[in-house]
């Protein structure tokens, strides 16, 4: 019988996390850039950062092998929480309400729950479970999420009502004709998420990937959409160009891009890893697919 302590929601105690190789390197990042940042401007970025309002837009993604029967299916795409000293829990849970108010019929969480710690992730879990969305509640990790403890936090989830799709495909919708969701977890290379994408058992319509990078090989594979976070927009753009941004590593940053008939919708997250944002504001999105 395991008598060691347990945190809230019946996470492992920090001591018995199986903690990923960047976490020290991660707390070092946040240390320099936020907490110290926040100091040296005497709480300026922090309090504007927080003063920030969390945008709920409203996006159209059209795919050209997207399914007509689920032609105007709505997704409420959310991603990018970072839980934690930039992001209080009332501030996510205050999102994921506005977006779940305009009645989505399937909610994906495209990963970064958290941002270093777990602790006290189950209250964002819960509400992104409860969420009115008849046909599923389905999630993705991010690499922040593996920083602490990934099997933790997919546990947690689960136990939470949401599906973590880790190289999984399910189905959902209409009996008669399904509609395939899948999900793979963090890659950080092409030819990692590449691989990821190739071993999944059969070709979903909607892909869940943190990394825009599973892109190349989702619409080699004829995925009608993908789904994606990770990049933040840059946090910060030039003013009416949202790509022109900080996200250097990424050529697929935010908004939709097309190849063939797959599209790609990269939402920008609404928390961030370092507190400023400028012309990126803070999104979570209702997304409506159609098909053509």
């Amino acid at each position: 019988m395991d008598d060691a302590p347990r945190h809230h929601d019946d996470v492992p105690h920090p001591s018995q996390r199986r903690r990923g190789n960047g976490f020290l390197r991660a707390k070092l990042r946040h240390a320099v850039l936020t907490r110290v940042a926040d100091t040296l401007t005497l709480g300026v970025l922090g309090r504007r950062h927080h003063a920030q309002p969390i945008v709920a837009r409203t996006v159209e993604v059209r795919s050209a092998a997207w399914p007509r029967e689920y032609d105007g299916l709505r997704i409420a795409h959310v991603t990018d929480f970072h839980l934690g000293h930039l992001m209080p829990a009332a501030r996510a849970i205050d999102a994921v309400e506005r977006v779940a108010a305009l009645r989505p019929d399937i909610l994906a969480c495209t990963g970064d729950v958290v941002d270093l710690e777990l602790d006290g992730a189950g209250a964002l879990l819960r509400a992104m479970a409860a969420v009115e969305a008849r046909w599923g509640h389905y999630l993705v990790l991010g690499n922040h999420d593996h920083l602490d403890d990934g099997r933790a936090l997919a546990a947690l989830a689960g136990r939470s009502g949401m599906q973590v799709l880790h190289g999984r495909v399910v189905e959902t919708g209409h009996a008669r004709s399904p509609l395939r969701v899948g999900g793979v977890d963090w890659g950080r290379t092409v030819g990692a998420q590449s691989a990821a994408v190739d071993a999944l058992p059969e070709v979903p319509h909607l892909l869940l990937a943190h990394n825009p990078k599973a892109f190349r090989a989702a619409a080699a594979r004829g995925v009608p959409l993908t789904l994606s976070g990770h990049t933040h927009g840059g946090q910060v753009a030039l003013k009416g160009r949202p790509r022109a941004n900080l996200s250097f590593a990424h050529r697929l940053s935010a908004g939709t891009y097309h190849q063939g008939p797959s599209a790609l919708f990269v939402s920008v997250g609404a928390g961030a890893w370092f507190p400023m944002r400028v012309h990126c504001a803070p999104e979570v999105v209702l997304l409506t697919v159609r098909s053509g």
